[in-house]
């Protein structure tokens, strides 16, 4: 008789793998994709009058895993789920309550972009954006960086206080709150995007050079969080999906040959040229990052 699935939830995920650990996880993962020891299955999904349904997923055959992750977005929230399937017999080993370990798979990979293309001497990073997303953003660039100080924008005054607040507990460095983007980035090393943002609001003459910058949202059609002055200047592209990048990521139009993907970056050692202007995560979120966080936790559940 087959083991009983485990059933791991929210609260078990967020107790049970910290951002160190899940970095090091999309870390290996990614390297591992670009060997060819890990296959994307491409992201799909549907739409009715009340939302979306979405599937991704991948395999990781050498490791004994394969899986999916699917979700109903709806205007009362989503519940999403990641089921993990023995890749020998098909048989479930896990469902996985995948909200938290969404939002830690896709800070990691911001996590990884930033600790192979920013100066390692960094220590101010700026976020723009205030929403479900930001808190792990933050968290995953200190993971990598002596980060002493955060500055914080987002249009709401109410939510980017409040945020504010919510990372001066957390952590024992400076955090300030912004009034503009441009009062935000300026002179940062390191900037993460992460809005529901349609027309782009991060403008060529408002970067340093030097800077690193992940972005992360607009993961639609249409969408923009950086102006094409931004991405021009970009001396590196990375993103975890250059196939989805150019299905979805308006921002990169007429930049495309110029992506490579994180896992070629991490496999190859790459870093940061002396001679590079900018550089750039474009994060979309893959099925090896979800299986790569999600099978480290079923792991360490089974210890």
């Amino acid at each position: 008789m087959s083991e009983r699935p485990a059933w791991i939830t929210e609260t078990e995920v967020e107790a049970t793998l910290n951002m160190k650990r899940a970095i090091e996880a999309v870390e290996h993962a990614v390297a591992g994709e670009a060997r060819g020891e890990a296959i994307a299955m491409v992201k799909t999904h549907t739409e009715w009058f009340a939302g979306t349904l979405h599937a991704l997923g991948a395999a990781f055959p050498k490791d004994g895993f394969i899986g999916t992750k699917t979700w109903a977005h709806t205007p009362r929230g989503a519940s999403p789920l990641l089921i993990l399937f023995d890749a020998e017999n098909g048989s479930v080993r896990a469902l996985i309550e995948a909200f938290k370990l969404g939002t830690l798979r896709t800070a990691a990979a911001s996590g990884v972009a930033t600790r192979w293309l920013s100066d390692k001497t960094s220590d101010r990073m700026a976020i723009v954006g205030s929403g479900k997303q930001a808190f792990t953003q933050v968290e995953a660039v200190l993971a990598v960086r002596p980060i002493q100080q955060v500055r914080v924008f987002s249009p709401n005054a109410e939510h980017r206080n409040q945020f504010v607040e919510r990372l001066r507990k957390e952590f024992r460095i400076e955090i300030v709150a912004s009034t503009s983007v441009a009062e935000a980035v300026t002179d940062v090393p390191i900037i993460t995007t992460v809005t529901r943002a349609k027309e782009a609001f991060l403008h060529s003459d408002m970067v340093t050079r030097g800077t690193h910058i992940n972005a992360v949202g607009a993961i639609l059609p249409g969408r923009a969080e950086l102006s094409p002055g931004v991405v021009a200047r970009c001396t590196q592209i990375v993103s975890d999906s250059p196939a989805n990048a150019r299905k979805v990521s308006s921002e990169l139009e007429g930049y495309f040959d110029r992506v490579r993907s994180l896992g070629e970056l991490v496999e190859a050692r790459g870093t940061r040229n002396a001679g590079d202007d900018l550089t750039l995560l474009k994060s979309l979120g893959t099925g090896v990052l979800d299986l790569a966080v999600g099978i480290e936790v079923y792991r360490k559940m089974r210890v």
